[in-house]
């Protein structure tokens, strides 16, 4: 067996053609379809981007126990799973975040893997002299830096690395994905995983690309939503928007060189193929940019998925409609390589989902940000429930890796923390049991202090899928609210996350 995975960064489903998107040509989007099972209700589950991918390795979420932070002692990753039964697995990516405090251990969970630099604020190259004056007038004053260190700074010194296409991340990203193919289609037993930061902001796209869809404005580069809520001027929000759209087609481009290159190899007989995000992004929808602070709506929360496997070929072309999320990726792949499941995993395998097309998958699925919401799908109703007080609630964070996503933990932080052994989530280990303070670096930069709360709402997505008019529904709120406390519990929630809720872990009906 062979398998390939293939993870972007911020991927709206939305966008896509095969989910019904127009405002971007998606020609290979279109021939994954064609060439695997599209899954119509897949869901992320812990967010944003280093908690997704903790959910990828280990099959479970993360969300309800640890903000973003590295690889535990105590999870069984995918890949240590793999390299046991025999299995090789190779990382290609460009996503910098893994090389941060708070992403230690993913890259070394893999048999060996290649990291490409120079994406968003990739702290690369050293340059002491940069032409300050000149990225002045370059660039839009919302994402100019003139501070060696600082993430404008960086992003700026590493797009004037690249003089040509060959040179952007994601390319390089997928010559290597080509080249690996090339020195190992032949052998068996393998798992690639090829991931790019794209189209992950800022969205800086090819020239051509960008003049075809009208993304090259009057004015400097503007291509770098903030993280709150559209204040800009039409012109100003359509030149991002415009920008996502090309980034977006490059990345089809970049898809369709892999999907090439496993026709030339004629491997689609015996080669297994996973496309997904890690999550979406919010282009202006609901009168916001980006994700983080607002509710988890449908264009961060409902994400792509497509799998081709050569045993369920006559499967390929279809559409499914079970409801499944990121989790469920891990145990998929250790089952196709004829891998036991590990206990802790909460997630469950797609494979009978391709053999069965009325596979209903989850009765619910929960998903959202550390100390945010919990959110809740049946496929249908969608349940967003916050804490009544967002900054005065009651938070642990449970870790033996005590790091933040730029930062360790700090002494404040640490000095009122416990070791508890009683925590079923971390499988017999001793713990740090956190409290979580407002001094804290990630309650300032991903957490309470940015978000702002919604209430609880609830949405009929079948009805009402861009969540446009929320429901007043008594009968499926508590139906919903059920079906959260039992993923909760299932989840091995602590005991604290459902009382910051108002939620009593025995009132399910």
């Amino acid at each position: 067996m062979r398998a390939i995975f293939v993870l972007f960064d911020t991927l709206n489903r939305h966008c896509l053609e095969p989910y019904g998107g127009t405002d971007v040509e998606t020609p290979n989007f279109r021939r994954l379809a064609d060439r695997s099972v599209r899954f119509d209700n897949h869901y992320v589950g812990s967010l944003p981007c280093m908690p997704a991918r903790r959910d990828l390795q280990t099959g479970r979420l993360n969300f309800l126990h640890r903000s973003w932070g590295p690889l535990e002692p105590f999870d069984v990753a995918m890949t240590e799973v793999l390299k046991t039964a025999g299995v090789y697995s190779h990382m290609i990516t460009d996503h910098y975040h893994y090389l941060e405090v708070g992403g230690a251990g993913y890259l070394n969970a893999f048999s060996s893997f290649e990291a490409v630099r120079g994406q968003e604020g990739d702290r690369w190259k050293a340059e002491l002299a940069a032409p300050l004056d000149d990225w002045r007038q370059a660039y839009h004053p919302a994402q100019f830096s003139d501070r060696p260190g600082e993430m404008f700074y960086h992003n700026m010194v590493n797009r004037a690395e690249r003089q040509d296409e060959g040179d952007f991340p994601s390319v390089q990203c997928f010559d290597l994905g080509c080249d690996f193919l090339d020195r190992n289609h032949g052998a068996d037993n393998w798992f690639l995983q090829i991931e790019t930061f794209d189209p992950h902001e800022p969205f800086d796209a090819p020239a051509r690309l960008k003049e075809k869809y009208k993304a090259d404005g009057p004015g400097p580069v503007r291509d770098w939503p903030p993280y709150a809520r559209v204040t800009e001027d039409a012109a100003e929000a359509g030149e991002m928007r415009a920008n996502y759209r090309a980034l977006l087609a490059h990345c089809d481009e970049q898809l369709g060189r892999l999907l090439d290159k496993m026709d030339a190899l004629e491997m689609w007989d015996d080669t297994m193929l996973i496309v997904s995000t890690d999550h979406g992004f919010l282009t202006g929808e609901h009168g916001w940019w980006a994700k983080n602070k607002m509710p988890a709506y449908q264009e961060i929360a409902h994400i792509p998925l497509f799998i081709h496997h050569p045993a369920h070929a006559e499967a390929d072309g279809s559409a499914h409609a079970g409801l499944f999320q990121t989790p469920d990726l891990m145990p998929t792949i250790l089952e196709a390589f004829g891998c036991a499941v590990p206990e802790a995993v909460r997630g469950r395998s797609l494979l009978p989902a391709l053999a069965d097309p009325d596979d209903p998958g989850h009765e619910a699925v929960i998903f959202g940000y550390y100390g945010g919401a919990v959110n809740v799908t049946d496929g249908r109703h969608v349940h967003f429930r916050y804490p009544e007080d967002m900054l005065g609630q009651t938070l642990y964070q449970y870790t033996l890796m005590p790091s933040h996503m730029l930062v360790p933990f700090g002494r404040e932080e640490l000095d009122a923390a416990t070791l508890t052994r009683d925590l079923e989530y971390a499988a017999g280990y001793p713990v740090l049991k956190v409290p979580v303070l407002p001094s804290s670096a990630w309650f300032q930069s991903h957490g309470p202090a940015v978000m702002e709360p919604s209430g609880s709402l609830l949405y009929d997505v079948a009805a009402d899928p861009a969540q446009q008019a929320p429901v007043t529904d008594a009968q499926a709120e508590a139906r919903m609210t059920d079906l959260m406390i039992s993923e909760m519990a299932r989840q091995s929630a602590p005991p604290e996350a459902f009382g910051r809720l108002g939620l009593n872990l025995h009132e399910e009906a």
